[in-house]
């Protein structure tokens, strides 16, 4: 089952960045955060149980707009579509301008990201996992992006599984001010490979 990836960028009449189709499922899209739209719906997403490590528990939509205001100056901040439905929230940002910069060797072309996905209103098996392939296969679409880092809370074990399935591999714990985390590393090799025995 091959799935087939477009790049929009000849289309003036969208702000889509980014599209996947996979047969048998549907169509991921990626698109630029709109602050007035999207904040309301994210500010569901980050109060609930399930998005505890986002550390928004409690937030007003205030509280989480400015909060996205913030991270706006460092980091793109993308809104995943699934069959015109949103989906999932990712942010990409450059280590070296991020705090988990200072706490292992960055190298050119490191890209970092943090994915929520929505509540799922109804199970769709291995969902999440497509919306991995497709959020690694945008950031490994850029030829810039040689690697990628994530810090999850060591806690987190369902993200993880998630990881290691995508080809991340686990460096080290690392005491972070804010959480305690594991520095995990993936290459394109890394992602492509772990794709062929997936």
């Amino acid at each position: 089952m091959n799935s087939i990836i477009t790049h929009p960028e000849n289309d003036v009449a969208t702000d889509v960045v980014f599209v996947k189709t996979i047969p048998g499922l549907g169509v991921f899209e990626l698109r630029p955060i709109d602050m007035e739209n999207d904040i309301p719906l994210i500010h569901n997403w980050v109060n609930r149980d399930y998005a505890v490590y986002w550390e928004m528990n409690g937030f007003s939509v205030e509280e989480v707009k400015n909060t996205y205001y913030n991270i706006l100056e460092k980091t793109q901040v993308y809104i995943g579509v699934f069959n015109k439905e949103v989906a999932f929230l990712l942010e990409c940002y450059d280590p070296q301008n991020d705090i988990v910069g200072k706490y292992y060797e960055s190298q050119k072309g490191d890209k970092g990201m943090h994915i929520l996905v929505a509540p799922s209103e109804k199970v769709i098996p291995n969902f999440t996992w497509n919306i991995f392939t497709v959020i690694l296969d945008f950031i490994f679409s850029d030829s810039k992006s040689q690697r990628i880092v994530v810090e999850p809370d060591a806690r987190n074990h369902k993200i993880h599984l998630l990881n290691k399935r995508a080809g991340f591999v686990f460096q080290h714990v690392l005491e972070l001010p804010h959480k305690k985390a594991h520095l995990e590393f993936c290459t394109r090799e890394d992602y492509y490979k772990a794709l062929q025995s997936v």
